[in-house]
C-alpha cells in the first residue's frame, strides 16, 4: 500500500495511491483519520482496514469516482510533522570512498556499531521546491538515501524484533550545504546548520507488504529486513548517482537497535539509511578528483531539478530555489585575532 499525503483546501489530506489515482482514505472507510500523523496513533490497529481497503479499490469495489489523479495534487511529505528525524550512516562503500578521497584510512569503528544523528525534523518536506539562502549555495549537496517510519512506540528493541516496527519506506534526500557543514564539523560538533534547512521525503510511504518481492538477505553478520532496490539519482535528467539499498551494511533493524536503546521510539519517528555509495557530489567529487587533477566539481546550482528514484518507491523531484534574502553566516563570522 502507498499511502500519500497532499493539499486539500490548504489543509493535508492522507490518501491511498492506486494505479496513478488518489482516494482519501475516508474513502475507504470513514473512521480512520485523514491526516497521517493521526493515523499514526492508531496504526497497529487501522493498518489492516487500511490494507483491505486498498485491496477493494484494486478488486473494483470502491469506485474511482471520487479519486483524482497524483500529478493533479500538490503532494507534502508523506508525514508532515515526523515526531524526530534521526539519519544514519549505514553504507561502507560510501564511507570508505569518502575516507579514502581524503586520503585517511577506512574507520574501523564503522564495523563495530551503527550511529545517526538528529537533523531538523521541522524542516522535513516533500516534493517540490528547496529554498535556499546564500550560503547553502556554497557546495550545495544533495544525498540519495532511504529512509523508514517507525509505526509503533517501543524502548530497547532488539534488532531480531525491530522489523515489526517499521511502518514503510520512503525516498529520502538529506540536503546539504558542505561549506557551512564541513566549516562548524571542525569543531567536533555537527552536522547542524549544513543540513537543518531541507529534508525531503516522500513521495509516499510504500507499507512493507507491497515490498515482500523485493527482499532478500541482509549482510553477513547483521540482523534485519534488506531489500533489493536500485537507488538512482539524476540532475537536470543526466543520471549522477547509482547504487542499491541492498548494499547497506547496517540494517534498519540495528538502527532502531541503537536508536531505541534507554529511549522510547514514536510513531511518526524518521530514520534515515545514510547515503548510498555514489550518493552525492561529495563523494563522486573526490573521487572524481582522485582519478583526475583536472576534474571539474558539480554542486547543485539554483534552477537545478534533483529526482532521486528507487525501485517499488517512487520518484522524488524537488527544484532549487534561492530565497530572496541576501544574509550570510559565512560573511559575519569572526575572523582570527
Amino acid at each position: 500500500m502507498k499511502l500519500v499525503t497532499y493539499l486539500k483546501e490548504e489543509s493535508e489530506q492522507l490518501a491511498v495511491l492506486v494505479d496513478d489515482l488518489l482516494y482519501d482514505i475516508e474513502l475507504i472507510h470513514p473512521d480512520i483519520p485523514n491526516t497521517m500523523n493521526m493515523f499514526l496513533n492508531y496504526w497497529e490497529e487501522l493498518l489492516p482496514i487500511a490494507q483491505a481497503g486498498n485491496l477493494a479499490i484494486r478488486d473494483g469495489h470502491i469506485p474511482s469516482g471520487k479519486a483524482r489523479r497524483v500529478e493533479a495534487a500538490q503532494l507534502l511529505a508523506p508525514v508532515p510533522l515526523p515526531s524526530s528525524c534521526r539519519d544514519g550512516y549505514a553504507f561502507r562503500q560510501h564511507v570508505a570512498a569518502a575516507r579514502r578521497n581524503r586520503k585517511v584510512p577506512m574507520i574501523p569503528e564503522f564495523d563495530q556499531y551503527p550511529v545517526f544523528y538528529f537533523t531538523n525534523h521541522h524542516s522535513i518536506q516533500g516534493p517540490g521546491a528547496i529554498r535556499c539562502m546564500p550560503d547553502h549555495f556554497e557546495k550545495l549537496d544533495f544525498e540519495l538515501e532511504v529512509a523508514i517510519l517507525i509505526g509503533r512506540q517501543g524502548r530497547n528493541i532488539p534488532a531480531s524484533e525491530a522489523d515489526d516496527y517499521i511502518a514503510g519506506l520512503m525516498i529520502m534526500n538529506d540536503m546539504s550545504a558542505r561549506t557551512l557543514q564541513m566549516e562548524e564539523m571542525l569543531l567536533n560538533l555537527g552536522p547542524a546548520k549544513g543540513k537543518d534547512f531541507s529534508t525531503v521525503i516522500g513521495p509516499w510511504l510504500v507499507t512493507l507488504d507491497e515490498l515482500q518481492e523485493f527482499e532478500t538477505p541482509c549482510k553477513e553478520g547483521h540482523t534485519g529486513k534488506s531489500w533489493d532496490l536500485r537507488m538512482q539519482c539524476r540532475v537536470n535528467g543526466v543520471q549522477v548517482s547509482d547504487g542499491n539499498l541492498a548494499d547497506m551494511d547496517w540494517t534498519f533493524a540495528e538502527l532502531i537497535e541503537r536508536a531505541s536503546y534507554g529511549v522510547d521510539l514514536y510513531p511518526g519517528d524518521v530514520i534515515g539509511s545514510g547515503t548510498v555509495g555514489t550518493g552525492c557530489f561529495l563523494e563522486l567529487n573526490g573521487t572524481g578528483r582522485l582519478n583526475d587533477p583536472d576534474y571539474q566539481e558539480q554542486w547543485l546550482k539554483e534552477n537545478d531539478t534533483v529526482e532521486l528514484e528507487v525501485d517499488g518507491l517512487g520518484i522524488l523531484s524537488n527544484t532549487i530555489v534561492r530565497e530572496d534574502n541576501d544574509r550570510s553566516l559565512l560573511a559575519i563570522k569572526k575572523r582570527p585575532l
